[in-house]
Formats: C-alpha cells, sequence, structure tokens
C-alpha cells in the first residue's frame, strides 16, 4: 500500500501533467479531484496524506481548501501548484498553512528536490499502474491560458503593488456572429475603453482585446504614482501602458508554452485608433469558427476591472491544435 496522494485541479490536462511529473519510483496510490470540495471529501476518506492543490478553481478554490483544512485539523500535507505566481500568492498560502508552492507547468526535477528537501518521498520497486486520463483539446487551451494569465497577472501585480484576482479562464469556439455583437456591446458602452492588438507567428493569428472600465483609470493613474489630472491624454497614456503590459506578457507565456514567438502589432484604441466597423470588415473572412479565450483582472479594494480577450482566427486552428497536442504528449 503506497502513500495516498491526491491531486486537486479543475483541469483535467494540469492533472495529467501533475501525475506524470511524479518520480517513478515514488511509492504512492494517486486519486484525483475536480474542485476544492472534492478535495476535502477525499482527504476525509484518507485518500490525501499529500495533496497537490491548484488555486484557481469553481465550487471551493485552493484558498478555501487550505482554511478548511486548518479549521478542521485534517491530516494532510499541502503542495500548491499554481499558475498564479504573485508573491502574495504565495504569501497566503504559506501563512494558511501551506508547505510549499510551485508554479505550473511542473518541472518534474523541481519537484523531486523537493520532495527530498522535505524527506516525503519514500521508494519502491513496484511499478505504478499507468494512468489514462483522458484531456480534450479545449481543456488543454484552457490550462495553457491559465498559466498565460497567471504570468500576465504577476506582471500588473508586481507593477502596482496590488493583489489581482485571477478567474477560471473561459475557452470557446465561437462563430463571428457572436464576435461582432461582443465589438459592437463594447464600442457602444460609454463607460469602457477597449484596445485590440493584432498577433501573428509560425500559423497562429489573431486579436486581443482589452476592455477597461473607464473609472478604473483614475485608480490607476494614482497606482501608478501619476501626479496631477487624468485628462484624456493621459488616459489614452494609461490605458496603453496597461495593455502593452497585460497583453504582452499574456502572449509571452502562451509563446513560451507553445514553443513559438508572436510578432505583435501596434496596439489600437477602439473608437480613436480604428473604428470597429473597419476591424470588423478587414477581418471579416478570418472570423468563423474562431477559439476565444477569456479572462479577467480585478484589484481588491480598488475599481480596476479590465477583461481580456484573445482571438485566434479559424486559419490557425489547426497550426494550435498541433502545437497543443503536442505539449500533451510529451508532459
Amino acid at each position: 500500500m503506497g502513500t495516498p496522494v491526491l491531486i486537486c485541479d479543475d483541469s483535467s490536462f494540469a492533472r495529467k501533467q501533475m501525475a506524470r511529473a511524479l518520480p517513478a519510483d515514488w511509492d504512492i496510490d494517486i486519486s484525483f479531484a475536480e474542485h476544492g470540495r472534492e478535495a476535502i471529501a477525499a482527504i476525509a476518506a484518507g485518500k490525501a496524506d499529500i495533496l497537490f492543490l491548484d488555486l484557481n478553481m469553481p465550487v471551493m478554490d485552493g484558498y478555501e481548501v487550505l482554511e478548511a483544512i486548518r479549521a478542521g485539523d485534517l491530516p494532510t500535507l499541502v503542495i500548491v501548484v499554481s499558475g498564479d505566481i504573485q508573491p502574495e500568492a504565495h504569501a497566503r498560502v504559506t501563512q494558511l498553512g501551506a508547505l510549499d508552492f510551485i508554479k505550473k507547468p511542473v518541472d518534474p526535477a523541481g519537484l523531486l528536490e523537493l520532495l527530498d528537501r522535505y524527506g516525503i518521498r519514500t521508494h519502491s520497486d513496484r511499478p505504478r499502474e499507468t494512468l489514462e486520463l483522458k484531456v480534450d483539446l479545449l481543456d488543454i487551451y484552457r490550462e495553457i491560458a491559465n498559466v498565460a494569465m497567471g504570468r500576465a497577472g504577476d506582471r500588473l501585480a508586481r507593477l502596482l503593488g496590488v493583489f489581482i484576482t485571477l478567474p477560471v479562464p473561459q475557452v470557446n469556439i465561437i462563430e463571428g456572429n457572436d464576435l461582432r455583437m461582443a465589438f459592437q456591446e463594447v464600442a457602444t458602452n460609454e463607460t469602457v475603453s477597449a484596445v485590440c492588438q493584432g498577433f501573428i507567428g509560425a500559423g497562429i493569428a489573431g486579436e486581443a482585446l482589452l476592455t477597461f472600465n473607464d473609472s478604473s483609470l483614475t485608480d490607476i493613474g494614482e497606482l501608478m504614482h501619476y501626479e496631477g489630472e487624468i485628462d484624456e491624454t493621459v488616459e489614452l497614456e494609461l490605458i496603453m501602458d496597461i495593455s502593452s503590459l497585460l497583453i504582452g506578457a499574456c502572449l509571452n507565456g502562451l509563446a513560451e508554452q507553445l514553443d513559438i514567438s508572436f510578432s505583435q502589432g501596434h496596439p489600437l484604441v477602439l473608437g480613436r485608433h480604428v473604428a470597429i466597423h473597419d476591424l470588423l470588415r478587414r477581418n471579416a473572412a478570418r472570423w468563423r469558427g474562431i477559439l476565444a479565450i477569456e479572462f479577467g483582472y480585478r484589484i481588491a479594494n480598488r475599481n480596476i476591472n479590465c477583461d481580456l480577450m484573445l482571438l485566434f482566427t479559424e486559419d490557425s486552428m489547426q497550426a494550435l491544435g498541433e502545437r497543443a497536442s503536442y505539449i500533451e504528449s510529451t508532459t
């Protein structure tokens, strides 16, 4: 009977990555949970002497799991495994009792060093049962986006000196009419500013759309230590600065995982640099059956909300799918 190990993550791809990263000679019996509530039940059932815990999950997130473990004095050692690499995220989980924190995607060599450092790993010559975990392509995209979102959130958190609340990314295949409606809603909302920026690389092309609640700009100016009146010129500068940081960091995070590089166009402010109908017209032939990845960034105790949507054109799907499938087969 091996040591009971539980991997808790809402992503089937992340669960598979984590399981594959565990040392082959570690004497363990592995179980899985899709969210925190399932993890708590598994701990109570004796299936989690060691818990590898994600943070951003539906139903019950990782922070809530750590709080429940501490409140109930539940018998498990927790190692947090997350794409949210903000310093405050690391500090929070440590305060809540996590043994350690490792970032996604998991480095097997680093994981082995961590396990040996804490004296957790027990050797065994018993061959471990091969785990056949089914993963669909959208879940691979979702986990890749989750890691990229965490990298961008970390950049913004360090710049502004705040903690960014990160959601679970939404990944869908949408049609051109749905996209037109989304763009049109942004264009007609007078309280929202939006920046679009094209990108292309290795047969993959698309558009990034970042939207701001205009009331966020005053708070952003304060956090960036801007002194003086925030007029239209300053607003534009703030929008461009934040957009360059978030879009660039997110695309770099995606590119690093896909082993490609993206060339990025100049960011354009909708309604100022480019009209919405011009943007849609010039891309009309490419916006059919596209992949849309959406996530939002929220700053606690501040009126700062921004939403980032990455749109991959229909003719990018084959190259993108091949890259994602290769990652799945090699990790």
